[in-house]
């Protein structure tokens, strides 16, 4: 089933004075919530002929960097309670992405692997993240980049 392919622009055009937003323009989490915007735009944009989500590609990723991961593994790295980890997985196995299997230590895990299919997906994924990080970097000099990862890391750690 095909979606229909959305047209969405990076960012909002500037308009002339739409930059005198009073003191809002002094908090944080008002500033995180417009790049954050923004990047899901591009990010949107940039994957829309392939039709996986961000977490469908994080997915994806860890199961290709982490073969025979249990899905409670995959939960826990992504930060997602189980049921949305397992309607993610749900998902790419039905689209053929990859599959379960048993765990070989013990029984009562389910591992996760990448099928032909899900490398392939990953494999155009990764191109298209390549692209989308261009976007994103190009914004920074390298100092700043790595100083933005760390800083955005104490915020979600």
């Amino acid at each position: 089933m095909t979606r229909p392919k959305e047209i969405l622009v990076p960012t909002t055009p500037h308009v002339e004075g739409d930059e005198d937003i009073g003191e809002i323009n002094n908090i944080v989490g008002f500033h995180i919530r417009l790049a954050h915007g923004a990047t899901y735009r591009h990010f949107t944009e940039t994957f829309s002929d392939l039709e996986l989500t961000q977490k469908q590609v994080s997915v994806l990723w860890l199961v290709d960097d982490h073969p025979d991961i249990a899905q409670t593994g995959l939960a826990k790295r992504m930060r997602m309670d189980r049921a949305t980890t397992m309607a993610i997985i749900n998902r790419l196995q039905k689209r053929g992405f990859l599959v379960r299997g048993k765990s070989k230590t013990d029984g009562r895990k389910q591992t996760l692997n990448l099928t032909d299919e899900g490398r392939q997906a990953l494999a155009s994924a990764k191109v298209a993240i390549q692209e989308h990080e261009k976007w994103l970097q190009s914004r920074f000099k390298k100092k700043e980049v790595e100083m933005l990862i760390e800083m955005l890391s104490r915020i979600h750690e």
